[in-house]
């Protein structure tokens, strides 16, 4: 017997069976254990991997961590710098270092501008110094050219120009392209800006009716589209066709410009002068443009930072500083001046040291960034696994050449080949008897050497390259062949700067030459004359990947490459001064042209191959002889697979008694991360209780066998599919009664309507289908090539025939079949125009059309229709995960797994097994099928809802043979020849064999392996024999304790590093305890508190209150009624304060009433209300269509915002929309308008910080306490802890039953993720046992997310059943049980105050039909519903491990 384990991997779940797989003759399988564990994604992570985004699930925290840090900085520095300034005695303790006073708003501005030019006394020089410091400029990245934020303009001495010559940007550009050039400068967006208004002016003197403020104002900030798209209505313009093209278009657009500041142009031209400033102004502003503008105007009004923001705030009191940032140039060249000029008045103190220290060591010290080095990976090929110690601990650690950079022109090459040796040329299939060029029948080859090397050429300095041209490219004919890529991808490296160097020969004169229509070496050929001609280096231009040694990274277009892809920037304007200088020294470019090559950034930066320099110079030879990866792998002495190692390596290797985890961030996906380490633990738990398994075969789910950017588009396709699903319900619903549309409804509908260009006419045949008939037995779903052919089930081999057709046609071809019926010619001719017809109209597919048009001597031998895409990264990591442990993995596809569920007779199962619960609520129904069948269904379910489905397919992929596979993968072979049997059958590669040897096998596997049942149909032979299979397969998934992955860790400890001067100690896992370099801290594991801040403010709150003995005379007090106020107080006064006594037992207010006349007449009601203070939390929000009023906190502007909703008839959409242009007014005579209201947010929070004013001194409220501020909601909870507690009579005394024993009642404390870190920070139990001990209160358990508890049950009268107190911790622990625990068995899935909800533990979804209460979930139980439940815990593989609190 092989012990088998068959895992079923998917992003949130992996199920799992143990199987005996028979082996001799004589012996039978068995099922030994079948289970699930569930790893829930949250939101974020499934949508992120589903999109193909590999983001962090820490990203944002990260991002907030930065923040943090920054602003830490700045006070370091701060702190610094007052430490220098006390020293030297330019201020004391008592000094005050900000505005103070009335009348001192922007006094410290004033001074930092004043000191730029005159005398300011030391301590106002040490506020200016302190200023600076909060503030330092932006500091330019030669890597943030072109962002979304803008784009950074230097253009100094084009703005000098402009400004002496008297010229617009218009102007300049006209002069340059009448010059005969091409290349234009880049103009600062003030610049452009004032051309716009120069422009505007003047056209505004002929079109004054027109050209409006309103209008002005329209076209502020608008793009190019935008700017036409707002001017054509009011212009009444359409568009002219333009009768010039390229470079005359854009000299008429120039000179439209220049006549524009003295002539009247037309409408149109107007038009299109406005749009194209716009345009420019557009691509040069936003955050960065905006940078480079403000320090054009300091250059040219030669000001200070300083000088230019008070100016501003002359100007104008209000003017927002938000955001107004500089160069970190301009602030040192302010710092630069301000200090001189002090310095001239206070020499003693102001010295060349100090400002040095000051300067360079605190204000504007900017530590290099840390070398990212250690995080890129190892060759996978060349590095080597070695055991190292570091703090006394022992680890596995990989050593050996880092991976390549994806942008070196050595990977760019390798990847070249790489691609170009799987290219595959295909061409229309031709008679059997005949050969063609590709000198067989089959229609597809590979690329021949010749072709590879032509290609080759092409791609070395091209992006990429299409089909169509490069199949233009290798044949004359091209539109009669195809390849099997869409885009063959190029060397992007050449192509960035091969984009640089055509900017640099349009700037030199030889604007008529594109290298983008040249061919590759046409465009090189000529590039090396032009910079021969101008006496630049044009080696640049090659590189030679076979050169060997140092001299490959010695040739000048690697050192070129290699110089831009390592500098990190420089402390220049723009970020990269010294970059430009070493590109002129060592290339002999001059500077306008080294700073266009200067300013590439590659396509593929900061992404790195899998593979090393070192092994790329190994294999790619091997690859431009044209062998595929594997091969030339091999040449070069590598195994770059595990499954490629012979069957005596896989025999002889080492394997593991258990999987280690991967180490955290190890994985460039974090949630592929956490989805392979839920593996290794489910399989280590596997391993450990049932042995190690002799084999293993998986099957991952579909998006994980799909790369990222497959994931991204499935998740777009499946997203469009599902609506266009949706309507097609709908149709047939409405339009062919259909009650309930199946999935197989729905393709027979789309059949139908790929049939409409056809005039709804079978394509075989040229049968018309009735609409009435579409779904009656006269048509089939017909499979184009049948599956006992091709075992396909794809759309792609489907379409509509007669049943009689379908039933002639048999195990032929579609191509066939016509072919047979109405003869070749007929076939040749009228059908294939039909097919084609369809093809170019998009009607079907490629992939259709082929299978339409094949014969059967064209099926492919190959394995059709793949779904294991062992290539991918996430298959293939599992996969040698998995082999460190056992010597076969074998993979296998859901196609295969579905064909084996269904030949089980499997299918149905998970619905047998739900049946009687949903029959009982009468949530069942029959459906007749169109063969006259009833068939039973379960209303609204399918098996996905069941948990189990994940260990029924393990199951079945347990049973899988590899030689199940390669039949499958090769029905076409299958030919009947006398072959009895096939030695291991298991162990032959069919895909290695020869044609006449693989139809051989085959057969042999169907002879061993398959059996025909009464239909006569081939069925896989089961396990064991069907009957004993399902029964042994529903008994096993009945005793399923699904496994739920529960966040039971608050902290972890981590060490913090860079406090190597403390040494601490820590305890292992093994219970060792270690002395280790650095401080351990404790990191919650995850969100302390919301990102909302919230304010604070108290209001009045009423409400009725009953008179109890809480009524003490603080209480009273907070009563609104003076007369019951003062009759409670008297009442309260005669029994010396005591509420107690007071208002309750006999004095009790309904038996002992308070009369407040002397005829008692009136009296205090049972129930007064009281008015008192209450804290409400809230958050200023913009007004929008998502505002809701009635949180609105101020009264006035809550009736003036309803006021506004009742115009637009409670449109909110509509209501508070489009603001600017139809505001709100608050003040309407002094312009003030509601824009930000404060509402209301959560009812309770925390308070982050204390009250502090500006300079950071504490305020103090009235009664001497801090101020608590900056609140935060704690709303995450972390679990509830319940307890029990002596029930209290109305005197607050314990209720005894009737044998004098204390009666208990449940209570419970919520604690939230913030308490319980806090908790655990201070080295306190996380779950507080002692609470309210002192008042009777006995801990019993606590509640988290996804933790397991065991309810009563009871029948329809209310009867228990099942009582889970019944039973001590070995019954709970026994296997035997679980199938009676099961169906009581429940999840938590959420918990508030006195609000639990509960999920079956087979259940997937989260919905809550009513129906279906209390047996798939349990609804927002109280403290009464959890009374008699038991908590267990269940481990990785479905065991129940511990019994009541754990």
């Amino acid at each position: 017997m092989k012990k088998i384990l068959g895992l079923d991997l998917g992003t949130n779940s992996i199920g799992w069976a143990v199987v005996n797989e028979a082996e001799k003759e004589g012996e039978q399988s068995s099922i030994v254990k079948l289970g699930v564990r569930v790893n829930p994604l949250t939101v974020d992570e499934q949508q992120n991997f589903e999109k193909g985004k590999s983001i962090t699930t820490n990203a944002n925290r990260t991002l907030k961590r930065s923040m943090r840090r920054n602003l830490q900085r700045y006070k370091l520095r701060r702190e610094n710098l007052i430490s220098i300034l006390k020293e030297k005695g330019f201020i004391n303790d008592d000094t005050i270092l900000s505005e103070n006073g009335n009348r001192t708003t922007f006094e410290t501005y004033r001074l930092r501008a004043k000191a730029a030019s005159e005398e300011i006394s030391l301590q106002d020089f040490a506020r200016v110094l302190l200023m600076i410091n909060k503030k330092r400029g932006y500091k330019s990245s030669r890597k943030a050219k072109s962002t979304e934020e803008g784009q950074l303009i230097d253009g100094m001495e084009v703005a000098k120009r402009l400004y002496d010559e008297c010229l617009t940007p218009g102007q300049l550009s006209y002069e340059i392209i009448k010059g005969g050039k091409k290349h234009l400068p880049d103009f600062y967006s003030s610049d452009l800006q004032d051309e716009f208004d120069k422009i505007w002016n003047v056209q505004k003197t002929f079109y004054h009716e027109l050209l409006t403020d309103n209008l002005r104002e329209n076209l502020k900030g608008k793009n190019k589209t935008q700017t036409w798209a707002i001017c054509a209505k009011p212009f009444g313009i359409e568009g002219i066709k333009r009768t010039t093209k390229g470079v005359e278009q854009k000299l008429e657009n120039y000179k439209w410009r220049v006549t524009a500041l003295n002539e009247k142009l037309d409408l149109e031209e107007l038009a299109v002068v406005l749009q194209e400033i716009n345009g420019q102004i557009s691509n040069s502003s936003g955050y960065l443009g905006g940078i480079s503008d403000r320090s054009k105007e300091l250059y040219f009004n030669k000001q200070t930072v300083g000088q230019y923001l008070m100016e501003k705030l002359d100007a104008d009191s209000n003017y927002s500083l938000k955001n107004q940032v500089f160069y970190r140039q301009d602030y040192l060249d302010e710092f630069e001046k301000i200090w001189e000029t002090q310095a001239q008045y206070h020499k003693e103190l102001l010295t060349p040291k100090l400002k040095k220290e000051i300067r360079d060591v605190v204000i504007f010290y900017q530590r290099s960034l840390k070398s990212q080095k250690g995080l890129i990976s190892v060759c996978e090929l060349e590095g080597k696994q070695v055991e190292s110690e570091k703090n006394g601990k022992k680890y596995i650690k990989t050593i050996g050449p880092k991976v390549c950079p994806k942008s070196s022109p050595l990977f760019q090459e390798f990847k070249i080949w790489q691609m170009l040796n799987n290219v595959q040329i295909s061409c229309k299939a031709v008679p059997d008897k005949q050969k063609d060029i590709w000198n067989d029948n089959q229609g597809k080859r590979f690329l021949s050497q010749e072709e590879k090397e032509k290609l080759f050429v092409e791609l070395s300095y091209k992006e990429s390259l299409s089909k169509a041209d490069a199949l233009k490219l290798l044949f004359k004919n091209s539109k009669d062949y195809d390849l099997n890529y869409k885009i063959l991808e190029g060397n992007r490296t050449q192509s960035d700067l091969f984009k640089a160097y055509q900017t640099i020969i349009e700037m030199s004169g030889y604007d008529e030459y594109d290298l983008s229509i040249m061919n590759s070496e046409e465009a090189v050929h000529k590039l090396k004359e032009i910079f021969d001609g101008l006496g630049y280096n044009s080696d640049i231009l090659m590189f030679d990947s076979s050169l060997e040694g140092h001299k490959l990274e010695q040739q000048s277009m690697f050192r070129l490459w290699h110089l831009i892809y390592s500098f990190e920037g420089d402390n220049s304007v723009i970020g990269n001064e010294k970059l430009i200088e070493k590109i002129q020294d060592t290339f002999g470019f001059e500077r306008e042209y080294a700073t266009v090559i200067a300013n590439v950034v590659f396509k593929d930066a900061g992404e790195y191959s899998s593979l090393s320099a070192k092994a790329i110079r190994k294999i790619l030879p091997h690859l431009k002889d044209g062998n595929d990866y594997s091969v030339a792998c091999e040449y070069a002495g590598y195994n770059h697979s595990k499954s490629s190692l012979t069957k005596e390596e896989i025999e002889n290797k080492v394997l593991k008694d258990k999987l280690d985890l991967l180490p955290r961030n190890s994985l460039r996906n974090p949630v592929v991360e956490k989805i392979l380490n839920q593996m290794i633990n489910v399989v280590n738990s596997i391993v450990d209780t049932y042995g190690k398994p002799d084999e293993i075969r998986i099957e991952l789910a579909r998006e994980l066998k799909k790369s990222a950017k497959e994931r991204e588009e499935l998740t777009k396709s499946i997203n469009s599919t599902t609506k266009l699903h949706e309507e097609y319900v709908t149709i047939l619903k409405n339009e062919f009664g259909l009650s309930r549309v199946s999935r197989n409804d729905i393709i027979r509908y789309k059949l139908y309507k790929e049939l409409e260009c056809n005039g709804y006419k079978t394509l075989y045949t040229n049968t018309y289908i009735p609409k009435e008939k579409l779904f009656s037995k006269e048509f089939d779903i017909e499979h184009i090539i049948p599956q006992a052919k091709l075992f396909d089930d794809s759309f792609s081999n489907k379409t509509l025939e007669s049943r009689q057709a379908n039933l002639d046609k048999s195990n032929t071809t579609a191509y066939d079949f016509v072919a047979a019926k109405y003869g070749d010619d007929y076939a040749n001719g009228e059908y294939k125009s039909r097919i084609e017809k369809l093809y170019k109209d998009g009607i079907i597919t490629k992939t259709k059309r082929d299978k339409l048009l094949m014969k059967e001597a064209d099926i492919p031998s190959g394995f059709i229709n793949r779904d294991l895409r062992d290539s991918q990264y996430i298959a293939k990591k599992a996969r040698e995960i998995l082999e460190d442990l056992v010597h076969f993995v074998v993979p296998t596809t859901g196609s295969v797994t579905d064909r084996l569920r269904e030949d089980w007779q499997l299918v149905n199962v998970m619905q047998e097994l739900n049946w009687n619960k949903f029959n009982q609520l009468g949530m069942t129904y029959y459906e007749q099928d169109r063969d006259g069948r009833q068939i039973p269904k379960i209303k609204d379910w399918t098996k996905r809802n069941d948990h189990r489905h994940h260990a029924m397919d393990a199951l079945t992929i347990a049973f899988t043979k590899r030689s199940f596979i390669q039949y499958l993968n090769n029905l076409n072979a299958r030919v009947e020849k006398g072959v009895d049997e096939w030695i291991d059958l298991d162990m032959v590669d069919v895909s290695k064999l020869d044609k006449e040897k693989r139809t051989s096998v085959v057969y042999a596997i169907e002879k061993k392996e398959l059996y025909r049942d009464k239909k006569g149909k081939l069925r896989f032979c089961p396990p064991m024999p069907l009957p004993e299979f399902r029964a042994e397969v529903k008994r096993q998934l009945e005793s399923i304790l699904v496994s739920n992955k529960a966040k039971n860790k608050v902290v972890t400890n981590n060490v913090n590093k860079a406090k190597n001067n403390v040494e601490s100690f820590i305890q292992t896992k093994d219970g060792e305890v270690r002395k280790i370099k650095g401080q351990v801290v404790k990191t919650p594991r995850g969100q302390l508190h919301n990102e909302t801040v919230y304010g604070c403010s108290k209001r009045y709150e009423t409400k009725e209150e009953k008179v109890n003995a809480s009524f003490d005379a603080e209480k009273i007090k907070t009563v609104a009624c003076k007369r019951y106020r003062e009759a409670l107080m008297e009442q309260l006064n005669k029994f010396g304060g005591d509420a107690k006594k007071a208002f309750t037992g006999k004095n009790a207010i309904d038996k002992a009433p308070i009369w407040l006349d002397a005829l008692h007449t009136e009296k205090v009601p049972e129930k007064v209300k009281t008015v008192g203070f209450v804290y409400i939390y809230t958050i200023r929000k913009e007004v929008g269509p998502d505002l809701k009023v009635d949180k609105v906190v101020d009264t006035r502007i809550k009736k003036i915002l309803e006021s506004r909703l009742n115009e637009f008839d409670g449109d909110a959409k509509k209501a508070f929309s489009n603001l600017d242009e139809n505001p709100i007014w608050l003040n309407k005579e002094k312009g003030i308008s509601i824009k930000r209201v404060t509402i209301t947010g959560v009812s309770n929070a925390e308070a982050l910080h204390d009250k502090r004013d500006k300079d950071g001194n504490l305020i103090l409220g009235d009664d001497g306490q801090k101020q608590p501020v900056d609140f935060v909601s704690t709303s995450n909870n972390h679990h509830v802890a319940i307890y029990r507690k002596p029930k209290l009579d109305k005197n607050n005394q314990p209720m005894l039953d009737e044998k004098g024993n204390i009666l208990y009642e449940l209570d419970e404390k919520i604690v939230s993720f913030y308490e319980a870190t806090s908790r655990a920070v201070q080295h306190l139990p996380i779950i507080d046992k002692t609470y309210k001990k002192d008042e009777g209160w006995q801990f019993l358990f606590t509640m988290k997310q996804n933790e397991y508890f065991v309810f009563p049950r009871y029948d329809e009268n209310g009867n228990m059943i099942f009582n889970p107190l019944d039973y001590d911790e070995s019954w709970y622990r026994n296997p035997d049980n679980y199938a009676e625990i099961s169906p009581n068995l429940f999840r938590v899935q959420k918990i508030a105050t006195k609000n639990y909800f509960f999920r079956h533990h087979l259940e997937t979804t989260v919905e809550t039909p009513k129906a279906l209460a209390g047996i798939t979930y349990k609804p927002q139980l109280g403290l009464n519903g959890i009374v008699g439940i038991v908590k267990v815990r269940v481990n990785h593989i479905g065991q129940i491990v511990a019994v009541g609190e754990y």
